[in-house]
């Protein structure tokens, strides 16, 4: 079972191909460098870029795959190298939801124009099912050949999403807690842009700590420690770290500024521990699959194998970088288990962008 996945969900355009869990091409274009000088993603320039992008994208992953299957190129070929590619995939699949709406459209749109042109089968997925599944994924090889076994704790740990969900089987998700404003990885961003660091904060905080061996020197507030429910919120830390910074004047400010990122980094990571050790408690699971771009972040990482060695867990991140981050290549991975179930979409001319499409 072959599958040609397209994720735009964002700022990268990305096409895979996969075999089950296999990863047998994939290509990422990002527009970071597009969206720097604006502090942040802004949609306008990521649907264009999106645009311009996606053919190329696409092309550029056709021709690893085919070079990976150890094919020659000919004259003939390279003259309809399209249809000799698509004669040998089965389905497409494509990123439906949560993402930026303008930015979804470019790659469902894509998707559609393939389906039809090809006779595909079309399966729509969800974004945070795909970074679930980026710990299913394998190289072509099938490493790493390790199994997941259910029941097991998913978390999201993204730009966009912070969740904890209970998983009993394939594609059967319970929320057991989610964020109720900023998301991990978008108050980093924040808190990065509110000390003049730049866009993406996420890394810079990190870096800055690191260089600090991630002190906690000003205790910032942990938002809903002594909540008993699930659900998270970075607001109160947000808005606790700006008003502290009111009160510094450059020279301080810049004095302390290695302090304050690790501090800041501290606070917020502490509160996804916590929460994610209570859930553990609640569900009794012995496995806890990690995914989203957040979980680059070392410090994090270290924290939470700290937590599974603590409670005896299996832990299990992406098994390769490039995975973490946003790509079609886990977009794959779980299409292939949606076709498995036969859950193709029905009517492709209905199908449309959910830009808050939830699990």
């Amino acid at each position: 079972m072959l599958i040609l996945s397209i994720d735009t969900s964002c700022d990268e355009t990305a096409v895979a191909i996969g075999q089950g869990r296999k990863i047998l091409a994939n290509e990422v274009y990002s527009q970071i460098l597009l969206h720097q000088q604006w502090g942040g993603v802004v949609p306008s320039i990521a649907k264009k870029a999106h645009e311009e992008k996606i053919d190329l994208v696409l092309e550029t992953c056709l021709k690893k795959f085919y070079r990976g299957r150890g094919a020659l190129f000919s004259s003939q070929l390279k003259k309809d190298f399209f249809a000799a590619c698509f004669r040998q995939i089965n389905y497409i699949a494509v990123t439906q939801g949560p993402g930026l709406a303008i930015a979804l459209e470019v790659g469902i749109k894509k998707a559609k124009e393939l389906a039809e042109k090809y006779h595909k089968k079309l399966l729509a997925i969800n974004h945070l099912e795909g970074h679930i599944y980026s710990v299913f994924a394998q190289n072509s090889q099938g490493n790493p050949s390790h199994k997941i076994e259910f029941p097991l704790l998913a978390v999201i740990v993204s730009g966009g999403h912070t969740e904890l969900i209970l998983m009993k089987k394939h594609l059967h998700y319970e929320i057991l807690g989610s964020t109720l404003d900023d998301a991990v990885g978008e108050a980093l961003d924040k808190a990065a842009k509110t000390l003049g660091l730049g866009y993406p904060g996420g890394p810079i905080i990190e870096k800055l700590s690191q260089e600090v061996k991630n002190v906690d020197t000003y205790h910032f507030p942990r938002p809903m420690w002594q909540d008993q429910s699930l659900n998270f919120s970075y607001s109160g830390l947000k808005t606790a770290f700006y008003y502290y910074l009111r009160h510094l004047n450059e020279a301080e400010k810049n004095q302390q500024l290695k302090q304050l990122a690790s501090s800041f980094q501290e606070a917020a990571f502490a509160v996804l521990i916590k929460k994610t050790q209570t859930a553990i408690k609640q569900t009794k699971v012995k496995t806890i699959v990690v995914g989203g771009g957040v979980i680059a972040n070392k410090r994090l990482r270290l924290l939470l194998r700290l937590m599974a060695k603590k409670n005896n867990l299996k832990l299990i991140f992406p098994p390769y970088y490039y995975l973490v981050g946003d790509n079609a290549a886990m977009i794959a991975v779980a299409a292939y288990f949606h076709a498995r179930q036969h859950r193709f979409i029905s009517d492709i001319n209905k199908l449309d962008r959910l830009p808050r499409m939830s699990l």
